[in-house]
């Protein structure tokens, strides 16, 4: 049987006339610099609501707690209690803290936008769907970010990739021009079809979403 073939640009076509341009990543907070909060939420967003991630980024913005300097000066009880709503709070304070100590190793935050992925993998609590998240939309770097609903869009088109995170990643980078806007409207297209084409109770992991999470895996 001949193996079917796609266009992932035509299938992104279909998504943005159906729900129109999503414009993530929302930054409308006072963080600075402003890729700070797209850093900070892709933390705190790992299994839980955006909901539950507004209200941690209004705790930082009310403490004053909004760059990565004023994140490592701030003791990790207080920034406990800030990122408490978004849940796991101990290990995202954590996290949020060993982020900040790396990106402040680089001097600037331009000059952290070139950092290698392999490094930034390193940090801890920072696994792929985190880092590509960073890098994508904060970095304005070039790597597509996979999450549950992507695969569940792979699966609808009837597509048998390799369902681990790399060869998903690869499958969409080796397909579509290398191009940030088109990966980041790409990206939140396919959640906001996931969301409106089957409501469950897996999460979305992104801004905008509400849906609760069963099996969290903290590192993701």
């Amino acid at each position: 049987m001949a193996r079917r073939t796609v266009s992932l640009l035509k299938e992104y076509e279909k998504l943005l006339k159906a729900y129109g341009p999503q414009a993530w990543w929302p930054a409308k907070r006072r963080f600075r610099p402003k890729e700070w909060e797209v850093c900070a939420g892709a933390i705190l967003t790992q299994n839980t609501n955006w909901r539950n991630v507004e209200q941690a980024l209004d705790n930082l913005i009310k403490n004053r707690v909004v760059t990565p300097e004023a994140t490592l000066k701030t003791s990790a009880k207080k920034l406990e209690l800030l990122v408490r709503p978004s849940g796991f709070y101990m290990q995202k304070a954590a996290r949020l803290k060993a982020l900040a100590e790396f990106i402040l190793a680089y001097g600037s935050f331009d000059n952290f936008r070139k950092a290698e992925r392999h490094e930034l993998l390193k940090v801890k609590g920072i696994g792929p769907e985190t880092c590509d998240s960073i890098l994508l939309y904060a970095c304005n770097r070039p790597y597509f970010v996979v999450d549950a609903y992507t695969k569940r869009f792979v699966r609808s088109l009837g597509l048998k990739p390799a369902q681990d995170y790399e060869s998903l990643r690869s499958y969409f980078e080796m397909r579509l021009p290398k191009d940030v806007a088109l990966y980041k409207e790409f990206h939140a297209l396919i959640v906001e079809r996931g969301k409106s084409v089957s409501i469950s109770q897996k999460p979305s992991r992104h801004p905008h979403s509400s849906i609760k999470n069963k099996k969290p895996q903290l590192k993701v």
